[in-house]
């Protein structure tokens, strides 16, 4: 039976191309699957020559090519038995072209069959390795007792075995891979062979030509004499990639065939562009059109300083900001950091222009975790609009917050120190699908440190991604934060919370959660919670899908926090994964309003927000 439906098959693909124009310009329209569950359909869209065509007007057209369908036919059987399916069969397939004859639709009709299940999975020969750290590794391979058996996966956990032996002194360790069945079970047996273990020689560097040998040295966590271990070869990698001065990094044991008791490596790296300058037009929904440049010199004066200047231009921020770093303070885990800037910010109800310098000593123990000291000193200059100045309403808030009634103007001088914390395992910010980020800030001024301003600054910021599958991503985030004036009501308005926008409250514009005057203008608070939780989908190809829910809130006093007075907002969006980070946009709707918010000098009439950006919300 099956070679009818297999012979019937053919016969309608010959017609099909038959139809096909001779400029092979006939593309796919569909490709879909029938009786594919054990799989996800996007892997197995990924190993097959035809693909669908793109959706989008501008995107890639997909033609449709008879052999490459045929060699598929072939690619989802050997699929399936990678991932413990052997008897996965495609029974049948239908190439249906349309009226037109210049697109077809493509159905593939796949028996799973049975799988080939792990029964037992089995480690031999690794008692020089610590008990625990074994343990440890069974729980992290991917291979699970009960699961289809999947060659990808015997792979990677033979990969991982490898790695462990290697991370404890045995650079030339060997794991073989052996497997034992017994009708539908299979027993999956690691044996390794340690080999001699070994410590670190001498290390050659090669390939540098404008960073000198001795920046590179002081990068490295291991010396000679040090026992071998992989992770201390991978984290002197990553710590190369971080310094933004090389393109490519490798090191390499010279010899690995001799197993000699000490390893020589070589280091080979070859540099970037040291000078960088990049220029950006946009447009978002909160700040409208915008400006951006930015020059930046990786190896500033030599010695891997680094030296930059960022200009930017929109209707709620501009300015200009230059910054420098010095790394290896005394050690390579500090680095000195000096920043000064001029920037303005526009608000509902005030303005503030900001004057001055910034010194942060930055300790970062590994590419996760860092804290940092810093020292600020800056002239704050914020003033009321004129037509907000004229509303008589406004009188006592702005004596309230500081402001001379008059000329609506808070001048002062802010000179504070700062400490910052963060761990994070989230990988890329900009598009995270896994891990957590932790963030915390203070901030002091007054007291001890001459100036204007004297209050005490904490906040805090918690971010979480879990996935599920493939396709689904749980995104999750806290942020709290509260500003004690110390009794003075002297803060400054650059200082102030809000929420509200893209990254934040949703249902609501930027700044436009907070307390509010007497006329609806939202003026700032001193405590702010904030949370966000997103379900990130991948739809298909490069487009993804968002369901968010957002709640939050501002309040004038300090340390003053009120669960029940929560705003929240609600929503879906869309993404675009691009190589700068995902196109995004998102419609958030209120479900609870402010009740007499000002919007634009009018009561708020719209309970939702569009908002367009890049990157992911949080």
């Amino acid at each position: 039976m099956r070679r009818v439906l297999h012979s019937c098959g053919l016969v309608l693909l010959s017609l099909a191309g038959s139809a096909c124009r001779e400029d092979g310009t006939v593309t796919v329209r569909r490709l879909q699957f029938v009786g594919v569950e054990a799989v996800e359909t996007s892997q197995l869209n990924g190993v097959l020559a035809t693909r669908e065509s793109s959706k989008l007007p501008w995107g890639r057209k997909q033609v449709f090519n008879r052999a490459r369908f045929e060699a598929d036919l072939k690619r989802v059987e050997a699929f399936y038995a990678d991932r413990g399916y052997p008897g996965a069969r495609v029974t049948g397939f239908d190439v249906r072209l349309n009226d037109k004859q210049d697109a077809v639709d493509v159905t593939l009709t796949v028996s799973e069959g049975d799988p080939v299940l792990v029964a037992v999975i089995q480690f031999d020969g690794f008692t020089v390795v610590p008990p625990g750290r074994v343990n440890e590794l069974k729980d992290r391979v991917p291979l699970r007792v009960g699961n289809p058996r999947d060659r990808q996966q015997v792979i990677a956990a033979r990969e991982m075995a490898i790695n462990e032996l290697q991370d404890h002194g045995f650079p030339y360790a060997r794991v073989s891979t052996g497997e034992s069945s017994s009708g539908r079970d299979v027993t999956i047996t690691f044996t390794a062979e340690p080999g001699p273990a070994a410590h670190f020689g001498p290390v050659e560097i090669v390939g540098n030509r404008s960073v000198g040998e001795q920046v590179i040295r002081r990068q490295l966590t291991y010396k000679p004499g040090d026992l071998y271990r992989r992770s201390v070869v991978q984290d002197t990698q990553r710590r190369l990639y971080a310094m933004e001065l090389f393109q490519f990094v490798n090191i390499e044991a010279l010899d690995p065939e001799r197993q000699d008791p000490e390893v020589r490596t070589r280091l080979t790296v070859a540099e970037g562009k040291s000078q960088r300058v990049t220029f950006g037009v946009g447009y978002g929904t909160e700040e409208k059109a915008r400006v951006d440049g930015e020059y930046h010199h990786v190896n500033f004066l030599g010695g891997a300083r680094s030296a930059g200047a960022h200009a930017r231009w929109s209707s709620l921020d501009r300015g200009l900001r230059l910054d420098f770093n010095q790394p290896y303070v005394f050690t390579p885990h500090l680095s000195l950091g000096l920043e000064t800037q001029q920037w303005y910010t526009f608000t509902p109800a005030y303005e503030s222009i900001i004057t001055g310098a910034k010194a942060a000593l930055t300790h970062r123990s590994s590419q996760q975790m860092s804290w940092s000291v810093s020292l600020m000193s800056e002239r704050d200059n914020s003033f009321i609009a004129d037509n907000v100045l004229s509303d008589l309403t406004l009188r006592n808030d702005l004596i309230a917050l500081g402001l001379n009634p008059t000329t609506g103007r808070l001048e002062g001088t802010l000179n504070a120190i700062g400490f910052d914390f963060e761990r994070s395992t989230a990988g890329s910010l900009l598009n995270a699908r896994r891990g957590y980020q932790l963030a915390l800030h203070t901030e002091s001024a007054g007291r001890l440190l001459p100036g204007t301003f004297n209050y005490f600054a904490l906040s805090v910021d918690a971010r979480h991604y879990v996935p599920i599958g493939n396709r689904l991503v749980v995104a999750n985030r806290l942020q709290a934060g509260g500003v004690d004036d110390r009794g003075d009501d002297n803060v400054p308005f650059s200082k102030k919370y809000f929420l509200g926008g893209a990254t934040s409250l949703r249902g609501w514009g930027r700044y436009e959660v907070s307390p509010l005057s007497a006329s609806g203008l939202p003026l700032g608070g001193n405590s702010l919670l904030g949370m966000n939780s997103e379900l990130r989908a991948v739809l298909r190809g490069q487009l993804g899908g968002v369901l968010f829910i957002d709640a939050g809130n501002v309040w004038s006093e300090e340390w003053h926090i009120v669960p029940g007075e929560l705003r929240v907002a609600a929503g879906v969006g869309l993404r675009y994964e691009t190589p700068v980070g995902p196109v995004r946009f998102d419609v958030g709707y209120q479900i609870n309003t402010i009740e007499g918010l000002s919007i634009n000098g009018a009561p708020q009439e719209r309970p939702w927000r569009i908002h367009f950006s890049i990157g992911q919300a949080f």
